[in-house]
């Protein structure tokens, strides 16, 4: 599934922007999300990393699902570092640059990983070099340009980042340590009415589906917690004139150690890459030695037939699957030369010196609609 970035999470943040002042993304706002419905009151995105649309059909009664205005798409890829970045800036992988959990920066000759601001190899993060993400991230927060005040609500972890210092501009940045800590700060802040936005990020559910699995015991339990919360704090809201909208990043597709492929066990393909893989295990941007392409696509195409697609990265780029309009200068350069795109739920890793082995059950970054669709929630308490 290409993303569609006339009714996807772009077009969500085109519709804030469009309400609160934010000026033109470069992106359509969503026909269902008119800047009126919008506009002077208080409105809050809770976004549920990992709640994908078809998760989110595994619960049909649930108070989430009976809010659900319809289906958005995710970006490419499909994973949390990209999608958070567009909630941030308004705008595309094309533009904000940001592609993956694993990216080659050549400023900094280093494959980063992107969202903890660290080397991919260890060490100490890069702001201790007085580096700061904005300096990677090809777009300016959204936050900086609308006329209502804004806070960003996350877990007591990332609260300070210094990717959530990036991103969130000149919002309010608060963090929250439970469940019922997360909903009670959300209802606080939107209870009087005033005209305001709220980017409120719920984790665990993510964190869940990648170790036990997106059809797992442990995340319906999980999900049926948070759809209680959600219920009750939408009771609190009565009278507030808050308007609730919910999405997520990405969805959740399982896999398993059968559909696990391991470049070690692959040196004929390793031996045709300049770096490290980058991206993510479903969507890897692979960087070739010079004179190697050859070979590389006679082993993608032969020896893992049904298991990828090997795909010019420059043609994805004009294609616009990472988004329209002109690329960010800097976005053929961290998508490599060729990009597998894994098929079914295959997944290809590689391991550093220094990195542990480690398993997840659901992974993420692809292009199967499991993946690339995501509910849009809307709910006036």
């Amino acid at each position: 599934m290409k993303p569609d970035y006339d009714r996807s999470i772009v077009n969500l943040m085109a519709s804030l922007a469009a309400a609160w002042g934010g000026g033109d993304t470069g992106y359509a706002p969503l026909a269902e999300l008119p800047p009126h419905m919008l506009g002077g009151r208080p409105v809050a995105l809770l976004l549920i990393d990992g709640l994908g649309d078809a998760l989110l059909a595994q619960f049909p009664d649930s108070h989430l699902a009976r809010a659900r205005l319809g289906t958005l798409s995710s970006v490419l890829p499909s994973t949390t570092a990209s999608a958070i970045t567009t909630l941030a800036t308004g705008v595309a992988p094309q533009q904000h640059a940001i592609t993956g959990w694993h990216m080659w920066l050549r400023e900094l000759g280093s494959v980063a990983t992107i969202l903890p601001f660290v080397p991919r190899h260890g060490g100490a993060a890069y702001n201790t070099a007085g580096w700061s993400p904005a300096q990677f991230i090809g777009a300016p927060p959204l936050y900086d340009r609308i006329e209502v005040p804004a806070t960003v609500l996350s877990p007591n972890w990332i609260a300070d980042s210094a990717y959530s210092r990036a991103t969130g501009g000149r919002a309010q940045r608060r963090g929250y340590s439970n469940m019922e800590n997360f909903f009670a700060q959300l209802v606080a802040r939107l209870a009087d009415g005033r005209p305001q936005y709220l980017y409120a990020y719920w984790t665990e559910l993510d964190h869940l589906a990648h170790e036990h699995g997106s059809a797992s015991p442990q995340v319906r339990e999980h999900f049926l917690a948070l759809d209680r919360a959600f219920a009750a704090a939408c009771s609190a809201l009565r009278g507030s004139g808050a308007l609730l909208l919910a999405c997520a990043d990405h969805g959740f597709i399982d896999t398993d150690e059968a559909h696990t492929l391991h470049l070690a066990d692959h040196p004929r393909l390793a031996n045709t890459l300049a770096i490290p893989l980058c991206g993510e295990p479903r969507s890897v941007y692979c960087y070739l030695r010079p004179g190697r392409e050859t070979e590389f696509l006679a082993y993608a195409r032969n020896e893992l037939a049904g298991v990828c697609e090997a795909v010019a990265s420059a043609q994805l780029i004009s294609e616009g699957w990472f988004g329209r309009g002109t690329p960010h200068p800097r976005l053929h350069g961290r998508v490599g030369d060729y990009v597998l795109l894994m098929q079914e739920n295959y997944a290809l890793r590689d391991r550093l010196a220094n990195e542990k082995p480690f398993r997840q059950i659901g992974v993420h970054g692809g292009i199967s609609r499991r993946e690339m669709e995501v509910p849009l929630l809307a709910l006036e308490p």
